[in-house]
């Protein structure tokens, strides 16, 4: 197999002498600045389908294609065989007190994915329901022999319990990967990135795995959901948010599981990865369990 940079190089989108520099960040994929002999730069996105992971390129190419329509988040210039060339954004990545301190910039980014996104897209529509990722994943942890695998009947039922105190909410079009670091501020507004796991879903799993990704105070996060909803969380609402978080948590640690038995990014450390994400898990269950009594 050709290395990335080669394989950058050969990409039929370039007219001249290029610079590859690589990218750092990227758990399941490697990302590349280019800078073309003029100046130009554009940012390029490596990865192959991850069934294990419930992602396929081709649709994360068609959902990016969508979010840019909807204007929140950068052109795709070129996708094909696993890679994808995109509009260059100089811009920062916000981290975990970013989100934190600006999380009422993020609002209305967010309910623009939600109510936007899902116009544009085209072909077969994803769908995203982290209950159904979280028994899949276990599926697939118990087949691989995870060290973690005597685990996993308490993980399905604590995911069970969670599934059960769920609301009925709208269907939105999310992003339903809020990790940090794919908010960027280019100091005039706000961009979302990474498509991976973009579908339509409930509002309610991006407002909390945003908050639980950040470490939002429960305070702002009772101001996040009357901000987005138009009215303060009643009891069930609360209870279905909590529940949600914990949820998200457990799918971050169980996709780190199962990362660690079918991947091997450079430079990624997937069992410490799993140990991060295990203790917020059981942070947030703990704090659901003792609102709940």
């Amino acid at each position: 197999m050709n290395d990335p940079e080669t394989v950058i190089r050969d990409l039929p989108v370039w007219t001249g002498p290029l610079t590859v520099q690589p990218l750092a960040g990227g758990l399941s994929n490697a990302n590349f600045t280019v800078v073309e002999a003029d100046g130009t730069r554009r940012m390029v996105r490596l990865g192959a389908d991850l069934p294990f992971h419930h992602v396929f390129r081709e649709q994360e190419a068609r959902v990016s294609r969508a979010a840019h329509a909807a204007g929140v988040s950068p052109a795709l210039l070129h996708a094909d065989d696993g890679a994808m060339v995109f509009e260059f954004l100089d811009a920062r990545t916000f981290g975990a007190d970013e989100v934190r301190r600006e999380w009422r910039r993020i609002l209305p980014l967010l309910r623009r994915c939600h109510d936007g996104v899902g116009r544009h897209l085209t072909g077969p529509a994803p769908f995203f329901w982290v209950f159904h990722a979280i028994r899949d994943y276990a599926a697939t942890l118990r087949a691989g022999g995870s060290r973690m695998a005597g685990e996993l009947p308490r993980f399905l039922d604590i995911a069970a319990r969670l599934e059960a105190a769920q609301v009925p909410m709208p269907v939105v079009f999310g992003h339903h990967d809020l990790l940090p670091a794919n908010l960027m501020d280019d100091g005039g507004r706000l961009w979302l990135v990474d498509w991976e796991y973009g579908g339509f879903g409930t509002p309610l799993f991006d407002l909390a795995n945003l908050a639980g990704n950040a470490g939002l105070p429960p305070d702002d996060e009772r101001a996040m959901l009357q901000a987005y909803f138009g009215q303060a969380p009643g009891p069930a609402l609360w209870r279905a948010y909590g529940a949600m978080k914990v949820a998200s948590l457990l799918r971050e640690t169980l996709w780190s599981l199962v990362s660690e038995l079918h991947m091997n990014a450079p430079g990624v450390d997937y069992a410490a990865y799993t140990a991060e994400n295990l203790d917020r898990f059981r942070a947030a269950l703990r704090d659901f369990e003792e609102s709940e009594g």
